[in-house]
């Protein structure tokens, strides 16, 4: 989810209206509403801040602190009406991840977006993926080496899970980080159908079902690597039954005839 914050709610809004057209969730924040969002706001609602966008207002370099004990994964980002050498060098030096001039079209900051993420997770080698790639410039993900193209919002649903593969998140956050936090006009049971329709997508490549779902505790995305131990030893008991068990010997008319009167 990306935040906007400014102090004219033209330019949020326009801002957030271009995110919703590429399939992103926002959230339009005054500069004088972001410090108590930061206090106030749930945990799950803080994990699901992909960017910060700071426009026109006088204190934005005194929320960077606050921003990074609060959404310390998240990029934080000024808004330039008009750039200057010095203004920039500022901007940097209070600790802002990225300047931008306006006018700057959304996909521009999805992309900038994407190059932070890859950078972020380029440092964490805890985790695997599998045979899922996944982009955040806007570019359909890679499953088994293959593009695979999906709807926006699946695309979203899937880059969120891969971005915290090996941990469980729920209906909600996966909803916050698609629709956002304040999308009111949509239930968050939309997910579900979303999550069904990409597992049969990814099933019908990968041959396993890599999202794990549990009841009231989320989701959370698979490596295949319990599915491929599993058809190995499937295959290697049968082998043994197979060697342990000789087959049948085939019986001639006679040997057959005989069998069967023995039998009655």
């Amino acid at each position: 989810m990306f935040i906007i914050v400014d102090e004219r709610e033209i330019v949020t809004s326009g801002y957030a209206a271009a995110f919703e057209r590429e399939g992103y969730a926002s959230l339009e924040l005054l500069p004088t509403e972001l410090p108590d969002w930061l206090e106030t706001g749930c945990s799950k609602d803080l994990a699901s801040v992909d960017a910060i966008l700071i426009g026109e207002c006088v204190e934005r370099t005194t929320f960077v602190g606050q921003i990074r004990s609060h959404c310390p994964e998240a990029q934080v980002v000024a808004l330039e009406d008009a750039a200057s050498l010095q203004g920039t060098l500022d901007l940097f030096s209070a600790g802002f991840d990225e300047v931008l001039r306006k006018p700057v079209h959304v996909r521009e900051i999805i992309a900038r977006f994407g190059v932070f993420r890859r950078r972020v997770m380029a440092r964490d080698t805890s985790s695997e993926a599998g045979a899922i790639e996944v982009f955040f410039d806007g570019r359909d993900p890679k499953v088994g080496g293959e593009v695979m193209e999906l709807p926006r919002r699946e695309r979203r649903i899937l880059e969120y899970l891969v971005k915290n593969k090996g941990r469980r998140v729920t209906k909600t956050q996966i909803f916050n980080a698609v629709y956002g936090v304040m999308n009111e006009g949509v239930d968050e049971c939309v997910v579900e159908s979303h999550i069904s329709k990409l597992r049969k997508k990814l099933k019908r490549e990968l041959g396993f079902d890599a999202i794990e779902s549990t009841r009231y505790i989320g989701y959370m995305l698979k490596d295949g690597g319990g599915a491929k131990r599993l058809v190995s030893d499937h295959s290697r008991a049968t082998s043994m039954r197979q060697a342990v068990i000789p087959p049948m010997p085939a019986l001639n008319k006679r040997e057959l005839v005989l069998a069967v009167e023995n039998a009655g």
